[in-house]
């Protein structure tokens, strides 16, 4: 079996689309992703009924979850369906390994998220680092190498 055999029995076989990025890389939906953008293997991005946005020059690590959709209440029986809310990520935003973004992020340009950050669904500043889960916002950390 020759490469492109293997790739699209890959394919057929787990659902995932075919894209630019790695073939382990899951998108769901139709997600905009704009240009010189990498997405590591094994990472999700779910714009599944929701409008999920990857600005120009973003480095999205391995193993990464960038997931519109919540369905905590649904499963536990506090609502009939899933919630899902938009995501976006400016133009120039780091996502270290092992990160999760969550439905209603709306990242601002040039911030990182350091790895294992669980992202919220808030506004996130331009500039700003991101760390930890609980998450820790540092708005501004990175605007002083902009700002000569």
């Amino acid at each position: 079996m020759n490469k492109e055999e293997f790739k699209q029995n890959f394919i057929e076989m787990t659902n995932f689309k075919d894209n630019q990025f790695h073939p382990m890389v899951m998108i769901n939906g139709n997600p905009i992703i704009g240009k010189n953008v990498y997405i590591g293997s094994f990472s999700e991005v779910n714009a599944k009924n929701a409008k999920v946005f990857i600005g120009d020059d973003c480095d999205i690590a391995s193993f990464v979850v960038i997931n519109c959709a919540d369905s905590h209440k649904r499963c536990i029986g506090l609502s009939e369906e899933i919630c899902r809310k938009d995501i976006t990520l400016e133009n120039n935003v780091f996502v270290g390994t092992m990160s999760v973004i969550k439905g209603g992020a709306y990242i601002g340009h040039h911030s990182v998220i350091a790895s294992g950050t669980v992202v919220d669904g808030v506004k996130i500043p331009p500039y700003s680092l991101v760390a930890g889960n609980p998450m820790i916002v540092k708005e501004g950390y990175y605007a002083k190498y902009f700002s000569q």
